[in-house]
């Protein structure tokens, strides 16, 4: 006898909503390592567009996409992907504000969402169907804001004016600038080779003056 399709939607549905309401309550409870899903939050801005990335371990035969609204206290099916490419959506759900892409190896999906707006803040979740159970992703949260803030600005601290002084060596070490060997040793140089030429013209004023004093006592 053949089952009523709309009895067993509604039994999926059901043990879906159990399964997630159990999550709720015991946090780790769903991690599983079958489904990892990258941002973990995303902030994004009113009218923007954003994506979300769930990575499965192997191959399965598509994967399904809800949304929690924590203000709605609701559980929405958005959609399901096939490893064909064919999306089935969920009820009023548009088709042209979510769309999911796949890759060749069929263990990686994003769902993409545009247009975003306050109605689209909440948890997403991908899932997949195994054994005759859904088994949930880490989940993304979304969060839909009008404005997006800055990140605080860095500023600089002003460069100190003080005038460089010498410092000995017991503490710290001299600082580069007038106090830097490069300029002292060059002019103390100077000053050496210009007292040292002045002893040969001490020298000869010393003899003209004894000269000049023997002649004076001998007239």
């Amino acid at each position: 006898m053949a089952q009523n399709p709309s009895i067993t939607g509604s039994t999926t549905m059901a043990r879906l909503w159990l399964h997630f309401c159990i999550c709720l309550q015991i946090p780790g409870f769903c991690a599983n390592v079958l489904l990892t899903q990258t941002p973990e939050r995303i902030v994004a801005q009113a009218g923007n567009e954003t994506e979300l990335l769930c990575e499965l371990q192997r191959e399965h035969a598509g994967v399904y996409w809800y949304r929690w609204s924590q203000e709605k206290q609701n559980f929405e099916f958005l959609m399901f992907f096939s490893p064909l490419g064919k999306a089935t959506y969920g009820t009023n759900i548009s088709q042209e504000k979510f769309s999911v892409h796949g890759t060749s190896s069929r263990t990686s999906y994003s769902l993409h969402i545009s247009h975003l707006n306050a109605s689209d803040n909440g948890i997403y979740y991908c899932s997949i169907s195994q054994s005759s159970q859904l088994l949930l992703g880490t989940g993304t949260r979304l969060t839909v804001v009008d404005v997006l803030s800055l990140p605080p600005k860095t500023t600089q601290a002003p460069l100190s004016k003080k005038p460089l002084r010498c410092v000995t060596k017991s503490k710290s070490p001299i600082r580069k600038g007038a106090c830097s060997p490069l300029v002292w040793v060059p002019l103390a140089t100077t000053v050496l080779v210009l007292l040292l030429s002045l002893v040969p013209v001490a020298h000869r004023f010393h003899r003209m003056k004894r000269r000049l004093w023997h002649r004076i006592h001998r007239q």
